[in-house]
């Protein structure tokens, strides 16, 4: 950022000691923005698709567990929700389902768990490689 307010202020300096026309200030400034964005923007990007990769490649589902438990796939998909801190009416608003659907899925998921609370629900799921 400091680079780019000495640029600016450059920029500024030649525009009242040699007067260009404002159109090479615009475009120059224009470039000059579009330049950091695409660095901030890759940069982001690599960083997401590291983590997704790390993720990706750590967690394997374990089937026998699930069998074990009797867990849906549908409640599978709403305890990674519920892992990832959404709220029943989020979790409902993202699987396209009523809230109801989402409170008996979640109380499924209690009982089958052996959980009172969420987070219980989240760590034993983990424990038993349900969600990474």
């Amino acid at each position: 950022m400091a680079v780019a307010i000495l640029l600016l202020k450059m920029i500024e300096f030649q525009f009242y000691f040699q007067k260009l026309s404002a159109e090479v200030y615009i475009g120059i400034i224009g470039v000059l923005f579009t330049l950091v964005g695409i660095w901030a923007g890759q940069r982001i990007a690599r960083k997401r698709k590291m983590q997704q990769g790390i993720q990706q490649g750590e967690f394997k589902l374990d089937e026998e567990a699930l069998l074990r438990t009797g867990i849906s796939k549908r409640e599978i998909e709403v305890l990674e929700w519920m892992a990832r801190g959404l709220s029943n009416q989020e979790i409902a608003d993202t699987l396209f389902v009523s809230l109801n659907t989402v409170k008996t899925h979640t109380a499924s998921l209690f009982l089958k768990l052996d959980a009172k609370r969420r987070t219980q629900a989240i760590q034993r799921a983990k424990d038993l490689r349900l969600i990474p």
